[in-house]
């Protein structure tokens, strides 16, 4: 599929729910994404890491199916349901046969609305998500990424705490605060449900209408403002692992919202300093050249609020400062002198070029298209998109990173 073809319908349903459906036709088969406005930003303070322990339990039963019968109703059409938490997104998603898409949809709409809860699943899940908080603390990247997060923003704000919450808040989170959780947060008027691959739009839209079209809920609650990042001055912290023989150094800044109408510019700046090629300026002068990173790269998470654009280095424990310095020469560089017109045409032919293979599948386009209304991108957004990145300047990039790369102000976790 070309990324100019999408011909996405939007319909919202008197409760709020809005359905996006794009006909595709090179298989027999339909990507269903349902995704919730709310995640781990809803957690209450008490309760950190609750909207994750609702997604491993969600599909756990319903008032009407056990958790036999869900898992059954899936494992007989050879489905494999996906429910996950992030920040701002609470999602379940799926691929099945186009013959089988209405009948899924009821068992999405079953399990969003309807979740029991029960407790033998919470206790079997907890565990798992008790084990996953300790292996992520025995791990020298995952810990490293913690750590960053927290030193930008500081340890309870949404984007400096893990999604996951800590052993400590996890063992305070009972049936209750999940019950109470999905009641608040999982609601029609915070839907968005895309429905991608060989089936008839109006017959999605019936489907839909049939499985979500009464579903009620109390108003949402009012949304907390996101409160700005702890500090911009140069921060650091050393957590040590003992028996680790890789370091891994998180060094980041506070970045951009995804609405800010500067983001292209910082996408094409992310990409030439840590991504082009083999890890872009970072990863030929740290990996390449100098011979000192296992892997070097750097990510921009464009968010809600400004989420951070964090550098990720895998080094011996004995090229920590090496790697550091050279970080900082790096982003001290591009933050003074911005990039070059070549490495600008590089990017955008680059970025440009993936384009397509962002939409290539149901389930990329469907991802895609949860995007766009989650931003208001607009549902020509992938026409559009080409002519956006060409039009960013040399002048543009330079201004993106001078206002956010200076060691002076970096955060640096390992």
């Amino acid at each position: 599929m070309s990324p100019t073809a999408l011909s996405a319908a939007r319909t919202v349903l008197p409760n709020g729910v809005v359905l996006l459906t794009q006909r595709t036709t090179t298989q027999p088969a339909v990507a269903i994404d349902l995704v919730l406005a709310t995640g781990s930003v809803h957690d209450p303070v008490e309760h950190f890491g609750v909207a994750n322990f609702a997604a491993y339990v969600i599909d756990q039963g319903t008032t009407s199916r056990s958790t036999e019968q869900l898992a059954e109703a899936f494992d007989d059409r050879g489905i494999a349901l996906a429910v996950y938490a992030s920040r701002h997104r609470f999602g379940l998603t799926c691929a099945c046969l186009a013959s089988d898409a209405e009948s899924v949809l009821a068992l999405i709409a079953d399990i969003v609305r309807r979740p029991n809860f029960p407790n033998d699943r919470i206790a079997t899940r907890r565990v798992e998500i008790e084990t996953g908080i300790r292996r992520d603390a025995d791990s020298p990247a995952e810990t490293a990424d913690a750590l960053v997060r927290a030193l930008i923003y500081g340890e309870t704000h949404p984007y400096g705490r893990r999604i996951s919450g800590t052993l400590e808040s996890l063992a305070r989170i009972d049936r209750q605060a999940i019950v109470d959780f999905h009641r608040t947060h999982c609601l029609p008027e915070r839907a968005t449900l895309t429905i991608v691959g060989d089936i008839d739009p109006g017959a999605a839209l019936d489907a839909a209408r049939r499985g979500f079209g009464d579903w009620t809920s109390a108003p949402p609650p009012p949304e907390a403002v996101l409160a700005q990042a702890a500090s911009n001055g140069r921060r650091r912290a050393v957590r040590l692992l003992p028996g680790k023989v890789q370091a891994d150094v998180a060094y980041g800044f506070a970045g951009i919202a995804r609405s800010d109408v500067r983001y292209h510019a910082f996408w094409i700046m992310n990409n030439v300093l840590g991504q082009y090629g083999l890890g872009g300026r970072l990863g030929d002068s740290i990996r390449e050249r100098q011979g000192m990173a296992y892997y070097v790269y750097s990510g921009l998470e464009a968010n809600v609020g400004p989420g951070p654009l964090i550098i990720r280095a895998g080094v011996s424990p004995d090229n920590v400062e090496r790697a550091i310095a050279s970080i900082d020469e790096e982003v001290g560089m591009m933050g003074a002198e911005g990039v070059s017109d070549k490495e600008l045409a590089d990017a955008k032919q680059y970025l440009i070029g993936s384009i397509p293979r962002m939409l290539e599948t149901n389930a990329r386009i469907a991802a895609f298209l949860q995007t766009v209304e989650q931003f208001g991108l607009g549902l020509d957004y992938d026409a559009r998109l080409a002519g956006l990145l060409e039009a960013v300047t040399v002048a543009e990039v330079r201004d993106a990173a001078a206002s956010l790369l200076a060691p002076d102000r970096a955060a640096i976790a390992v």
